[in-house]
């Protein structure tokens, strides 16, 4: 078990920038409490770690007073499309302050995030050197860093499936975690959890992890890849709507093209073609899976003595962000989200990063440019502003891309259309041709010719 590790000190400026928080913040609003200790949260359950809890009703947040949880419930800025179903948390460490809170208990299959509980419970009795086997150092790295999906299912089979997460609930006090439905036992993906419950696993991360594990773990998810190990784009929410954000880890589920092309990617899910239930359910489960029409099994709704809690949707398309954004990973930030089935991966990733940058984030620098809706499928960013050079990656459908300059380039045909411009993306670092950007004329209005 994880011995009790005093809270991890921030730098000079992050303690400099805290009292001087402290003194602007009147006293009800003191710092939140740490969380519960491993050794108390397994004697005492779930509800040991009140001090991490966001009510569902928003009446109020321990550890932080009355003027943040005023602060959380009046915000009426938050960029949700009609269509979509989220739960936000946002947790600024520097002033243990709650600046949003949306639903955040309401329950969403997990997709990938998952995966740092099952990073968790794998290096809980490794104390106290945690010296890793070289094999499993790489796997968890891939795992974490470019959600890949069989390092998952080895974790999941070689910790009893479902026990992993029974394990890890009362250990960190996690009040709206459960295993996946019974029906569906090697669906990881399906485990149910929370933006607070999210919110709790990185400040336990942050604040009493053992100093390897926190630094191997979070480590990885500050090594976030572009391009996940299943194909999927993962630079939505958090790394789009912000400039470097720290530790990242997304999820998604239901989707079945995700813009760039991992070589490594399952075929199935690479080339744009959904797995069959069959393969599904003889392969464990991957995030991009869900319940098929034919699964007549009923709503699943986690264990929470509340007969008002949602069932868990295992339908709607899901894609979450989640991760730490600021100086000394300032601001832990959770949002999970769904959308109507059927609905692509550019349109829900483009709603997740509005939604994600239209929030209150302590710390966060939102980057320069505009944003332009693109067109067409296959949309590949390259090197530099002709077809000769080299592809990057290919863009989801339909995306949405932040601009930072244009110029002249290689002269591209795509009937009826010809173009000789081309926009730099500064987020993936390469060129696309004005052609398949949404914009009436050859040039995007309002953005400035590269130098």
């Amino acid at each position: 078990m994880f011995p009790l590790r005093p809270a991890r000190r921030m730098s000079l400026l992050g303690a400099a920038l805290m009292s001087a928080a402290l003194i602007a913040v009147y006293a009800g609003s003191a710092v939140a409490e740490p969380l519960v200790s491993p050794s108390a949260a397994a004697r005492n359950g779930p509800q040991s770690a009140g001090s991490a809890h966001l009510p569902s009703t928003g009446s109020g947040v321990t550890g932080a007073g009355p003027a943040a949880a005023v602060e959380a419930e009046t915000r009426t800025v938050v960029d949700i499309p009609a269509d979509v179903t989220a739960g936000v948390a946002v947790f600024d460490r520097l002033t243990g302050r709650f600046t949003e809170s949306h639903q955040p208990d309401r329950v969403f299959r997990s997709a990938s995030v998952v995966k740092l509980l099952l990073a968790l419970d794998y290096m809980w009795n490794r104390g106290p050197a945690y010296d890793l086997p070289q094999a499993d150092r790489d796997r968890l790295g891939a795992m974490l860093s470019s959600s890949d999906d069989a390092a998952a299912s080895h974790y999941w089979s070689t910790g009893g499936g479902s026990s992993v997460i029974s394990r890890m609930v009362p250990r960190l006090g996690l009040t709206g975690t459960a295993p996946p439905p019974a029906a569906y036992p090697g669906y990881w993906g399906y485990t149910a959890t929370t933006a607070a419950d999210t919110v709790r696993v990185y400040r336990y991360l942050l604040d009493q992890a053992p100093a390897p594990v926190r630094d191997h773990v979070l480590g990885a998810l500050h090594r976030s890849t572009r391009c996940a190990a299943d194909g999927f784009d993962q630079g939505f929410g958090l790394p789009s709507a912000f400039e470097a954000p720290g530790a990242v880890k997304q999820g998604w589920s239901g989707f079945t093209s995700g813009g760039c092309v991992a070589p490594q990617a399952p075929a199935g899910i690479a080339s744009g073609k959904a797995l069959s239930p069959t393969t599904l359910r003889n392969d464990t489960a991957r995030p991009g899976s869900r319940r098929t029409p034919t699964d007549a099994a009923a709503p699943f709704a986690p264990p929470s003595g509340d007969a008002a809690v949602p069932a868990l949707d295992l339908t709607s398309e899901a894609l979450h962000t989640t991760g730490t954004v600021g100086p000394d990973d300032r601001t832990v930030v959770a949002v999970l989200t769904l959308h109507p089935d059927g609905t692509p991966y550019g349109t829900a990733y483009s709603k997740v990063t509005a939604l994600t940058g239209s929030l209150n984030v302590p710390g966060a620098v939102r980057p320069s440019g505009t944003r332009f809706t693109t067109w067409g499928s296959g949309v590949r960013v390259r090197a530099a502003a002709t077809t000769s050079s080299a592809a990057l990656t290919t863009l989801p459908a339909g995306v949405d891309v932040l601009v930072g300059c244009q110029k002249q380039g290689g002269q591209v045909s795509v009937p009826p259309y010809l173009n000789d411009w081309w926009a730099y993306l500064p987020q993936y670092g390469g060129w696309i041709t004005n052609i398949y950007i949404s914009t009436p004329g050859n040039t995007l209005p309002g953005v400035p010719n590269c130098p």
